[in-house]
């Protein structure tokens, strides 16, 4: 009897551990959205099925004894729907539940600004033009313990500037507000960066608010992946060295000229985000940077180059010394 009862617990603890796993992301760090269309009239078990298929889920069966767990095998709703990997479970059955469609899908892009978020969410008609932005600076984010008060964005992105992770999320309208939604992006920050990247954060040598300003600078100056290492590596060793880092991405969030011609009054301004005029990092963040460019951060790599800078066909050139940058300038820039 006491060998039977021994063989179920383990039976039980296997089938218990194959759930919880099952339940779990296909891949926490997939957010490619896939297309699903759920047609009226199919089954929970043929949905969970489909969502397999699709490479949404780890396990049809599993998908299945949560919806029927958790009541809502008669509530998930047909439609088109935006889905990805990185969604749990219980993340997915909710958006089908809630008929979350490709239309309650927000995506936040890697190096939107506070500004950029408003103006985004304001023109999806979920906030009035503004209440993003007076949030973002004025409500109450103690509860958030890796914001501290050394980050000033330069206008009105607050204490929150940086850190507002970029991802695809899934809202309803009628529920939707600007804190709440801050507090969603700050979580993901916290899951993502926080936990995920622990042991990295912690063996970096550098604080975090240098770390993700760094990150936001990295962001906006590369354009490819392959770039953001090296680049990354020339700025910290600049930083390190106590050079000035000559990013001009800082001084047009300052100066909010995200695309219009830098001149010569604008390098001359009197501000710390001037980094031509200023050395070391700018006071905080001046984007949101995403999860490879957070990386990128964390890993310099180490090159040869002090200097960077991208010619008016998109390419980058790389230099050892000033005069080489100067040459690269006359040549790639005219």
């Amino acid at each position: 009897m006491k060998k039977l009862l021994a063989v179920l617990a383990i039976a039980g603890i296997s089938v218990i551990s194959w759930y919880q796993y099952s339940i779990r992301p296909v891949d926490a760090d997939d957010k490619m959205l896939r297309s699903v269309t759920i047609l009226s009239g199919l089954s929970v078990s043929d949905i969970g099925w489909l969502l397999k298929n699709k490479g949404i889920i780890r396990s049809a069966p599993a998908f299945s004894l949560y919806a029927r767990w958790h009541g809502a095998e008669a509530s998930l709703q047909a439609g088109d729907f935006l889905l990805n990997p990185g969604m749990n479970v219980a993340e997915i059955v909710l958006s089908l539940k809630r008929g979350l469609s490709e239309e309650s899908a927000i995506t936040i892009p890697e190096g939107f600004t506070v500004k950029d978020i408003d103006q985004l969410l304001s023109k999806k008609e979920l906030i009035k033009a503004g209440d993003f932005l007076r949030c973002a600076a004025a409500c109450d984010f103690s509860a958030y313990e890796f914001l501290s008060g050394e980050k000033v964005g330069a206008f009105k992105g607050g204490l929150v500037e940086g850190y507002l992770f970029p991802d695809t999320y899934f809202v309803v309208a009628e529920e939707f507000t600007a804190k709440n939604f801050i507090e969603r992006l700050l979580t993901t920050f916290r899951e993502r960066v926080i936990v995920g990247l622990g042991p990295e954060l912690e063996q970096a040598g550098r604080t975090l608010h240098e770390i993700v300003t760094m990150a936001s600078l990295i962001e906006e100056e590369t354009r490819t992946g392959a770039e953001r290492p090296i680049v990354s590596g020339i700025l910290w060793k600049r930083f390190d060295a106590g050079q000035g880092l000559g990013a001009d991405a800082a001084i047009r969030y300052a100066l909010e000229k995200p695309t219009a011609e830098i001149t010569v009054k604008d390098l001359d301004a009197d501000s710390p985000y001037n980094l031509r005029k200023f050395r070391g990092l700018p006071p905080g963040p001046i984007a949101n940077p995403g999860l490879a460019s957070i990386k990128a951060a964390l890993h310099p790599e180490d090159s040869k180059y002090w200097y960077y800078l991208h010619g008016k066909d998109g390419v980058i050139r790389y230099a050892e010394t000033n005069e080489g940058h100067n040459r690269n300038k006359a040549l790639y820039l005219q």
